[in-house]
C-alpha cells in the first residue's frame, strides 16, 4: 500500500494552518504546518513533502517570492492561497509556476479536490519535459538539457528557466512547427481551462520570447499566429 500523500501547509494564521491540517488529515493525508517562510525552509530541509499550500499574503518573504524561489529549484507542486479578488496575485502566481490557486475564503472539501488533482497531474506527468526526458535538445541557437533544465545558447551562456517557462518551452518543443491555442497550452502546461480573461500563456510566452529571441519585439522562434495561437517556428533534432 502506498504512503499516503505528505503535505506542507504554510501559512502565518495559525488558525487557518491548524484547520487546514486537521481536515486533511482527515481525509487521509499526512499534513505538516509551518507559520513563515523561514519555518517552511526549515520542515522542507528536514522532510520530503509532495505539496505545498501556500499563502500568499505573509510577513516577511511573501508567498509570490517563495513560490518563484521554489519553482525554479524544483519541481514541488504548489497550490497558491490567494484573498478574494486578487486576481493579479493569482495570474502572477501561476506565470512563476504555482500548479493551481484557491481564493480565500474557502471551502475545505474544494481544497482536498484540487490538491488531488494537482497531485494526478504531477504523478502522470513529471518530470516536466514530457517524452524529451533525458535528452538534449537543439533548436534554433539553442540547446536544452531537459534532465537539468539548462538551456545553453551557441556561446556557452546559460539561460534560468522557471518551472512555467521550462514546462511551456517543453510543450512546444515537443510539437515543433505545430500551432497551438492558449487553451491548448494551459491544458498541456497546467491541467485546466482556460477563463475569458485569463491572460497566463501569453504573459508566460511574452517571458520566455525575452529569454531566447534575439529581439523578442520580433519574434523569430516562437511566433504568433493570428486567430489560431502560438507555433514554435523552428526546427528540433536531439543531440547525442
Amino acid at each position: 500500500m502506498s504512503e499516503p500523500p505528505h503535505i506542507l501547509v504554510v501559512d502565518d494564521h495559525r488558525e487557518i494552518r491548524d484547520a487546514v491540517t486537521r481536515f486533511l488529515e482527515k481525509n487521509g493525508m499526512r499534513a505538516t504546518s509551518a507559520r513563515d517562510a523561514v519555518d517552511m525552509d526549515a520542515k522542507l530541509a528536514n522532510g520530503q513533502y509532495d505539496l505545498i499550500v501556500l499563502d500568499v499574503m505573509m510577513p516577511g518573504e511573501d508567498g509570490l517570492s517563495v513560490c518563484r524561489r521554489l519553482s525554479a529549484t524544483g519541481h514541488l507542486p504548489i497550490l497558491l492561497l490567494t484573498a478574494l479578488g486578487e486576481e493579479t496575485d493569482r495570474i502572477v502566481g501561476l506565470e512563476i509556476g504555482a500548479d493551481d490557486y484557491l481564493a480565500k475564503p474557502f471551502n475545505p472539501r474544494e481544497l482536498v479536490a484540487r490538491i488531488k488533482a494537482i497531485l494526478r497531474r504531477s504523478s502522470k506527468s513529471e518530470p516536466y519535459a514530457g517524452t524529451l526526458s533525458g535528452r538534449r535538445i537543439a533548436f534554433a541557437h539553442w540547446v536544452l538539457d531537459t534532465d537539468s533544465r539548462v538551456l545553453s545558447a551557441e556561446d556557452g551562456a546559460q539561460v534560468d528557466l522557471t518551472s512555467a517557462e521550462f514546462k511551456l518551452l517543453t510543450v512546444l518543443l515537443e510539437r515543433p512547427r505545430f500551432v497551438l491555442s492558449r487553451d491548448q497550452l494551459l491544458d498541456l502546461t497546467a491541467g485546466r481551462a482556460a477563463s475569458v480573461f485569463d491572460r497566463t500563456i501569453d504573459n508566460q510566452i511574452s517571458r520566455l520570447r525575452r529569454k531566447i529571441e534575439l529581439d523578442p519585439s520580433r519574434p523569430r522562434i516562437v511566433t504568433t499566429v493570428r486567430g489560431g495561437g502560438y507555433c514554435l517556428a523552428a526546427d528540433v533534432s536531439e543531440l547525442s
